[in-house]
């Protein structure tokens, strides 16, 4: 059993986001830019084929490349995580069973998404992919994406039962349910926060950082942040994340990643361009987003 260092998840992971170029292929130049950008700004740990990777509009082998290609170019500075999920369970133990995680650190799986399963359902669906996994499993309650919510019965019924589920990134948006599973859980089962504008409130309650979104454009700013947040200095990480609060609003206004590819063509690091059904952010977004960039005195 591969135990994890709880260390490897604390601090500021990011959701990498796909880079393509207007042909709609994958923009692996970017990407590399990217993940330079990550590494020389602080970011803890790089989360690859998550959400706001527009992973559900990546074919099998875009998936096995990125994924080959983010852990060349990251060369072990710093661990990587992999969205492995699905809403067919067998289907999902077959992917690890036949997938080879060589410089992966975890696996990040989503609730089962659209059949709406009950609570004891998804016990089942993480049991059946624990019991398949050699490496540590991070839950994840999505509840505006998949339709039904993981309650904190279920998480810590999980964290209890399975040795190898160390962690849960919650973006349900629910401080109480938060709370609950912080209050309850095991010494070594971590929360994540799964949602940048929650992230401070959730570390002074207890979590141990954030898979993030807006880290992909503000590394150094947001990881300062949590670090600041994270040894107790509650009033420097305020004053950055209120200036953020405009910015956090913005990027989610037209869904994601549209908002943070929007910011980070801005910045120079790819085109802003998104695979249907997804699209680019509205003009009037991308007005008011400038505006917030150049207040943060962010060089474009």
């Amino acid at each position: 059993m591969h135990f994890m260092d709880n260390t490897k998840l604390t601090g500021m992971g990011v959701a990498l986001v796909t880079p393509f170029k207007n042909d709609d292929s994958v923009d692996f130049e970017a990407l590399a830019r990217l993940i330079d950008y990550q590494i020389k700004s602080n970011a803890d740990y790089l989360v690859v084929l998550g959400t706001t990777a527009e992973s559900s509009s990546l074919s099998d082998a875009e998936k096995t490349d990125i994924v080959k290609f983010v852990i060349e170019r990251a060369n072990g500075r710093l661990p990587i995580v992999i969205g492995l999920g699905g809403n067919y369970t067998k289907a999902v133990v077959e992917k690890i069973e036949n997938t080879d995680f060589r410089g992966i650190d975890a696996i990040l799986s989503a609730v089962p998404y659209y059949n709406k399963p009950s609570q004891e359902g998804i016990y089942q669906h993480y049991k059946a992919i624990t019991e398949a996994s050699k490496l540590p499993i991070i839950l994840y309650n999505v509840p505006g994406r998949t339709g039904v919510n993981m309650t904190a019965e279920t998480t810590l019924r999980l964290a209890n039962d399975f040795s190898n589920v160390v962690a849960i990134k919650e973006a349900s948006g629910n401080l109480n349910q938060m709370n609950d599973i912080i209050k309850h859980k095991p010494d070594n089962f971590m929360v994540i926060s799964g949602d940048d504008s929650f992230t401070f409130p959730l570390i002074t309650m207890g979590a141990v950082g954030v898979i993030s979104v807006i880290g992909n454009a503000f590394p150094s700013e947001f990881s300062r942040m949590v670090r600041m947040a994270l040894r107790g200095d509650y009033e420097g990480a305020r004053k950055i994340h209120h200036r953020f609060t405009e910015l956090f609003d913005l990027l989610f206004v037209d869904g994601n990643p549209a908002g943070v590819k929007c910011m980070l063509s801005m910045m120079g690091y790819m085109e802003n361009k998104l695979r249907l059904p997804l699209v680019p952010t509205r003009i009037t977004t991308m007005e008011k987003m400038k505006a917030v960039l150049d207040e943060l005195r962010v060089k474009l």
